[in-house]
């Protein structure tokens, strides 16, 4: 039987390639529309009238409308539908991404800031739907190496985070503001009939558990919160460090994206072999967990430097942290998911795409949280502070989140082995009895 499951894991089914085909369109789509705005759209809105603080505000907005959206569609994606759910965030967020080239245009000043602060909310929308199907459909169409193939989608999603800012950069500098969200924009309404056809349709029964009930879970506490730290980290690059490069490195801005693609590239080329290690050997997963928590902390210290440290910042040393913190995040994220839904099933979730759609929905809307807090309070910690500072301080939820997780490890590995022995005792003093009765 074991022999008959590995075969059979080992050849694609139909529905399962367009699967992947699909949500690898989602993940690289998304990114690198995403991804676009990092080399020029701080420096941008700093002309129309937005401060540093504003615009980490308009970053963040992004992120909190999908954490709400995530929170409210994950918890009904069985009556909306996976598929519908998948092709209609596609469609709203390609749309809203043509309306973000056409912002040059509005005059500046509180006009530009409000209609910035409106149209990321709209796409917040369209991407929560997207990725909290793609989650679930994906989950459900590879139930026993879900972390393999999420590992192994995340190329994707490192390619659209490695071309995005140097192709954003190069069409802003070449063609102007409009070009690289429009272009971009098209090919996101391009896919959508594309995955209409290509998505199979997965059908399930609405479940009765809670999302609270999931949400409260101890362990699912304590990885939730390693979601929003590494999110928050991640978000804070957003709005702070093109700035940073353009000052203290004096590159152009198509170099900038350039300098992106160590975080990116490190991140998409090891989350495969790291996915991989956690569905072959699970009790690995508690050690990345908390190994990259601490590990991003200590980067996020290095890539001000921190001032305490008198390390004048260079660009090698600067492009070398950067890798280091996407093979450390991918260590940390990588296995929440199939670590979160482990543990549902072991406190007696009911198998299925509902259950899978609470699990993508906690995921994304966590994930969304800490990239609100990351770029809110990344970029009012540059404006006071400078960014090798806020790098600094901003690295300290990594390090709560990797010694949190030790101390709930620590804690769990304890209570296992006192009930184990406590189970344990009675057959041993049968035993003993025994013994002592055959003696005599």
């Amino acid at each position: 039987m074991p022999e008959a499951l590995g075969e059979e894991s080992r050849r694609l089914t139909r529905d399962q390639l367009f699967t992947v085909i699909a949500t690898a369109s989602i993940n690289f789509s998304s990114m690198i529309c995403y991804s676009i705005l990092g080399p020029f759209f701080p420096s941008e809105a700093e002309k129309k009238g937005a401060s540093n603080t504003v615009v980490g505000l308009i970053f963040g907005c992004f992120a909190l409308i999908n954490f709400l959206s995530s929170l409210i569609l994950g918890n009904y994606l069985t009556r909306i539908g996976a598929n519908f759910m998948f092709v209609a965030g596609m469609f709203v967020s390609g749309c809203v991404t043509i309306l973000f080239g056409m912002l040059d245009k509005v005059p500046s000043g509180p006009m530009f800031i409000g209609l910035c602060f409106l149209v990321r909310a709209m796409d917040a929308v369209g991407f929560a739907a997207a990725m909290t199907a793609s989650f679930s459909i994906l989950a459900k169409a590879f139930p026993n190496n879900i972390a393999t193939v999420l590992g192994s989608l995340e190329i994707f999603t490192g390619l659209g985070l490695v071309l995005g800012p140097p192709l954003g950069g190069f069409l802003y500098q070449s063609f102007g503001y409009e070009v690289p969200f429009i272009t971009l924009g098209c090919v996101v309404l391009v896919l959508v009939p594309v995955n209409m056809c290509l998505l199979p349709k997965y059908d399930s029964i609405p479940s009765k558990d809670s999302f609270w009930k999931l949400a409260f879970l101890p362990k699912v506490l304590v990885l939730c919160f390693t979601i929003f730290s590494l999110s928050a980290c991640l978000g804070f690059l957003d709005p702070t460090m093109s700035l940073f490069i353009l000052k203290k490195f004096k590159l152009p801005a198509g170099y900038v994206g350039l300098v992106f693609l160590g975080l990116a590239l490190s991140y998409s080329l090891s989350s495969p072999l790291l996915g991989f290690l956690s569905d072959k050997l699970p009790y690995l997963r508690k050690w990345l967990l908390v190994s990259g928590g601490l590990t991003t902390a200590l980067c996020f210290f290095m890539l001000g430097p921190a001032p305490v440290l008198h390390i004048e910042s260079q660009l090698w040393m600067f492009v070398l942290v950067l890798v280091l913190i996407g093979f450390s995040l991918g260590m940390s994220a990588i296995p929440v998911f199939p670590e979160i839904l482990h543990y549902a099933y072991e406190n007696g979730f009911e198998e299925g795409l509902s259950l899978l759609g609470l699990v993508s929905g906690l995921f994304n809307a966590m994930w969304s949280l800490g990239a609100f807090a990351g770029p809110t309070l990344g970029g009012f910690l540059n404006e006071k502070l400078g960014f090798e500072w806020a790098s600094a301080i901003q690295g300290g939820w990594a390090l709560l989140s990797g010694l949190a997780a030790g101390i709930f490890y620590i804690i769990e590995a304890t209570r296992t082995s006192s009930s184990s022995s406590l189970q344990t005792s009675p057959g041993d003093n049968e035993e003993r009895t025994h013994l002592m009765g055959s003696e005599t």
